[in-house]
């Protein structure tokens, strides 16, 4: 998916320098695999709760994959 239609499906944007982090509250399952899989980019204590530069690219792209709702998505910036 492109970034408008993440926006237009209601995702909220999490910039990070390589990659943006995608998440949409409505269809969150609220599995913990994101919290679990790493605590330095996804932690509920703070806000913003994710925080996508606390990570390398290859991390942050790893856990949102075990995500099994689709809640998390990812853009790889170019460069």
């Amino acid at each position: 998916m492109t970034e408008k239609e993440l926006l237009e499906k209601g995702y909220r944007k999490y910039r990070g320098e390589e990659v943006d982090v995608y998440f949409n509250t409505q269809i969150c399952e609220h599995s913990g695999n994101c919290v679990r899989g790493n605590g330095e980019i996804f932690n509920l204590d703070r806000k913003p709760w994710i925080l996508p530069d606390n990570a390398s690219k290859e991390e942050v792209m790893r856990v949102i994959d075990t995500c099994p709702s689709g809640a998390l998505q990812y853009i790889q910036k170019e460069g």
